[in-house]
């Protein structure tokens, strides 16, 4: 493994010890397989949701839209082709999702695209002016939000609505993805596993907490009334330059 990977990479070393041999070699590899295949059902559903929405005659596209598609499709097909490169090249995968310097850019930045993975009838997004200006790692947000996203149109209510909420907390900028299902015990269980489960189940969920606690953030858990679930990322507030 080589570059800067951050504690994501970190949690893949912990597995590869010095003297555990093959098993502890056999385990690494177990798991850099499994983030690889994760993180390219991401870009994957992603693309195909961008699509679908470019093709639905019914519900015309500003020019808005077709920009933050626009840049959306170009930044998943990057990484798709990241991953791919990266793999060829024996580059542990790892290293495509972990604490690189990046590009940071106004939160506002970033939601119309993550936004346009719900279907517009169960889309609600609400954003302060404060929070839509604190600047975010462009490529790890998007990241995370489109698997919290992807999660709840998974785990949620087939017609459920879907919200996307980001205001500022003091010092944090908190961003959440909500719906209307319940907080199962496989969700707790998954937000605080310590490490990742065997398997793709919770997978995304500790990426996701991975990535967050990498830029000095946490992620918490909150059950809505009546029905809902939220998941809140908080992250240092950074204002953008």
């Amino acid at each position: 493994m080589r570059g800067r990977i951050g504690r994501l990479l970190g949690a893949l070393r912990g597995t590869d010890t010095p003297g555990g041999g093959a098993t502890a070699g056999a385990a690494s590899r177990d798991l850099l397989l499994r983030v690889f295949c994760h993180e390219l059902r991401t870009p994957v559903s992603t693309l195909t949701s961008l699509t679908r929405a470019l093709a639905d005659e019914a519900r015309p596209l500003t020019g808005e839209d077709r920009r933050a598609i626009s840049a959306l499709a170009r930044d998943q097909a990057a990484y798709l082709q990241t991953l791919l490169t990266e793999a060829a090249t024996s580059v542990g995968a790892l290293t495509l999702v972990a604490g690189r310097n990046e590009r940071a850019v106004p939160l506002a930045e970033i939601l119309p695209a993550v936004a346009m993975l719900v279907p517009v009838e169960r889309r609600r997004v609400r954003v302060t002016r404060e929070a839509a200006r604190c600047a975010v790692p462009a490529g790890r947000t998007r990241q995370m939000l489109g698997n919290l996203v992807e999660n709840a149109l998974r785990h949620g209510p087939a017609a459920g609505r879907v919200g996307i909420r980001a205001v500022r907390r003091g010092a944090d900028l908190s961003i959440s993805v909500l719906d209307e299902g319940r907080v199962a015990d496989s969700l707790v269980e998954a937000l605080r596993r310590p490490s990742p489960a065997v398997g793709m189940s919770g997978l995304g969920l500790w990426i996701v907490r991975e990535l967050v606690a990498a830029d000095g953030g946490r992620v918490r858990l909150h059950r809505l009334r009546p029905d809902g679930v939220a998941v809140e990322l908080l992250l240092p507030a950074r204002q953008a330059g």
